[in-house]
C-alpha cells in the first residue's frame, strides 16, 4: 500500500511540473522558465554544438538555423511522453497491472486512441483526464508557434531595414557616413533612435518571456539581431560623445533603453555581468580602434569634436554599459561577424552558459 501511494504521488508530480512546464513557456506572460524545458533545449543544443564544432561559420549558420525550430518542435512530445510516464506510475499505483496494461492505458488515453478502456469510474475519469490534457498540450503550442513568429517577424523588421543604412555586417561607421552623405544626420534621433527603442522594449519582453528567440538566426546568414542592437547602440554612442551637435536624449534614451533590454536577455541565461559598471571600467573597444574610427568619419566628412581624449572618456562611459553582455550574447547566438560585437567573442561550444537558463526559475 505504501508503495502503490507513493508511486501515484510520483507520477501525479511528473503531470503537474510538466502542465506547469508547459504553461510557463507558452502562457505565462513573463521570464519564467522550467526545468522540463530547460533540460530539452541543453540536450538539442549539445548535439547542434558538437555537430558545428569546428566548421565555418557558413557551415554553423546553416546547421544552427535549425536549432531552435526543432527544439520546438520536440517540445510538446517531451511533454506528451512526461506526461504519459507521470499517469502510467498513476494507473499503476491504483490496480491497473502489470506495467505494461497502465502504459497501454496511459498512451490511449492521452492519445485518445480508444484502445484500452477501463470501465471502472475512477479508471474512467482518469482516461479522460488525460486525453483533455493531451487536447490542451495540442492546443498551446497551435497558439505558442504563432506567437514566436509573429515577435520573430517584429524582430526582422528594423533588423533587415538596418541593412541600407550600416551595411552588412553592420557598422556605425557606415552607418554615420551615409547619413552624414544624405543629409539625414540631422534627423537621426526620431528616424532611427526612436524607433530602435521601441525595438529594443518589444526584445526585452518577447525574448524573456519567448527564450527560443534568441537563437532565431535571421533569413540572412549575415544579419543577426545582436549584431544590430551593437551597431545602433555604438551609433547612439558615437552620437553622444564624439559627433559635434547638440545634445541628443533621444540616443541617450535609447542606449539606456537598449542595454537594459541586453542585460536582461543576459540574466535569462545566467551571463555574468557587472550590474553597475563604473565609467572607467574596461572596455573591448581600445581606443586606437575608437581613433580609427574618428579618423574614418573626418574623411567621410562627418563633424567631430576637438578634445578627442574627452570624446573617448565619454564613448567608453557609455559602452561599458553593455560592452559584456553584447559580446556574451554574440558568442551565445554564434553570430556572423561584424565590428565591435562579434569579432571579438567566442562562440559558445558547451552548455556552460545555456546549462544556466534561469536556474534560480526552476
Amino acid at each position: 500500500m505504501v508503495l502503490n501511494v507513493l508511486v501515484v504521488v510520483f507520477g501525479a508530480t511528473i503531470v503537474v511540473a510538466t502542465l506547469l512546464s508547459a504553461v510557463k513557456t507558452v502562457i505565462l506572460p513573463r521570464a519564467v522558465g522550467s526545468l522540463v524545458t530547460r533540460v530539452q533545449f541543453m540536450i538539442v543544443f549539445k548535439a547542434f554544438a558538437i555537430v558545428a564544432k569546428g566548421r565555418s561559420f557558413a557551415w554553423r549558420d546553416r546547421i544552427l538555423a535549425y536549432y531552435s525550430p526543432i527544439a520546438l518542435v520536440l517540445m510538446p512530445g517531451v511533454w506528451v511522453a512526461l506526461i504519459i510516464v507521470g499517469f502510467t506510475l498513476v494507473y499503476w499505483g491504483t490496480g491497473v497491472h502489470p506495467l505494461r496494461e497502465a502504459y497501454l492505458t496511459s498512451g490511449s488515453s492521452m492519445l485518445t486512441l480508444g484502445v484500452v478502456f477501463h470501465r471502472s469510474i475512477p479508471h474512467a475519469t482518469l482516461s479522460m483526464a488525460e486525453a483533455t490534457l493531451g487536447l490542451g498540450v495540442v492546443a498551446l503550442m497551435i497558439s505558442y508557434l504563432p506567437s514566436i513568429y509573429a515577435a520573430f517577424g517584429r524582430r526582422e523588421v528594423l533588423v533587415g531595414k538596418l541593412e541600407t543604412r550600416a551595411g552588412v555586417p553592420p557598422s556605425p561607421i557606415e552607418l554615420l557616413t551615409r547619413y552624414s552623405r544624405i543629409g539625414f544626420l540631422d534627423d537621426i534621433d526620431e528616424e532611427l533612435f526612436a524607433r530602435w527603442e521601441d525595438w529594443f522594449m518589444d526584445v526585452e519582453e518577447s525574448h524573456t518571456s519567448l527564450p527560443a528567440l534568441v537563437f532565431f538566426r535571421s533569413p540572412q546568414p549575415a544579419r543577426n539581431w545582436v549584431t544590430a542592437a551593437g551597431c545602433v547602440l555604438d551609433t547612439a554612442a558615437i552620437v553622444a560623445s564624439t559627433l559635434d551637435r547638440p545634445r541628443s536624449p533621444r540616443a541617450e534614451v535609447m542606449m539606456r533603453t537598449g542595454f537594459f533590454a541586453l542585460r536582461r536577455v543576459a540574466d535569462s541565461f545566467a551571463i555574468d555581468h557587472d550590474p553597475h559598471p563604473a565609467p572607467d571600467d574596461p572596455i573591448s573597444v581600445t581606443r586606437d580602434e575608437f581613433d580609427e574610427m574618428c579618423v574614418a568619419l573626418e574623411v567621410a566628412g562627418v563633424a567631430l569634436k576637438a578634445d578627442r581624449d574627452a570624446a573617448w572618456l565619454a564613448f567608453a562611459g557609455w559602452r561599458v554599459n553593455y560592452d559584456r553582455v553584447l559580446v556574451s550574447l554574440a558568442g551565445l547566438v554564434d553570430a556572423p561577424p561584424a565590428r565591435w560585437s562579434s569579432d571579438r567573442s567566442t562562440p559558445t561550444r558547451s552548455l556552460r552558459v545555456v546549462r544556466g537558463w534561469r536556474r534560480e526559475r526552476v
